[in-house]
């Protein structure tokens, strides 16, 4: 029932590219269980995305979803600190704020026209990466501090998580 409740946003296309990213990068999937830095996909062949445009606007997509959702997480756990309301959205946050949902989505050069990304990106992608797991630690916090139901640590800890995405906004991507 958990299981459903946290992969229930996921519309068939994105289905899809789970199932794909799953089978058709390996390689990708491999290097991200590591603390080595995952490979950047040079090309689209490399990535679970049929073309670049595919890349880039799935990621905008996704990331604004990551908005939305904490969003909500801010309501649920700091305004009316109800963790057991936050706990399916807490499992998606947990889900797809990492390394491994996102970096497969920054085919190299995807930047410019209809992108947000610069250009920095590839040329700093270890610390592009870098911030992924950043992000990582900092949602594993805040999910550690909402289930014990310790609000104040919570909220702290959405503060990092905010503080963690901003810092990544500012260096790599357009406004």
């Amino acid at each position: 029932m958990l299981h459903i409740l946290k992969c229930s946003w996921l519309m068939p296309s994105a289905w899809a590219l789970v199932i794909s990213a799953a089978i058709a990068t390996p390689a990708i999937a491999e290097e991200m269980t590591g603390d080595a830095v995952p490979a950047m996909p040079q090309t689209v062949e490399e990535s679970p995305f049929a073309s670049e445009r595919e890349a880039v606007i799935w990621r905008q997509d996704e990331l604004k979803e990551l908005e939305r959702l904490l969003r909500q997480l801010r309501f649920d756990i700091v305004n009316n600190q109800d963790a057991r309301e936050a706990a399916p959205r807490l499992a998606i946050l947990e889900e797809k704020a990492t390394q491994a949902h996102f970096l497969p989505a920054f085919i190299a050069g995807t930047h410019g026209r209809g992108s947000d990304a610069r250009p920095e990106i590839w040329e700093e992608w270890a610390d592009f990466a870098a911030g992924f797991s950043d992000l990582e630690q900092k949602v594993a916090t805040l999910v550690d501090a909402a289930e014990q139901e310790d609000y104040r640590a919570a909220t702290r800890a959405f503060s990092d998580v905010g503080l963690s995405c901003k810092s990544c906004h500012r260096a790599y991507r357009y406004n």
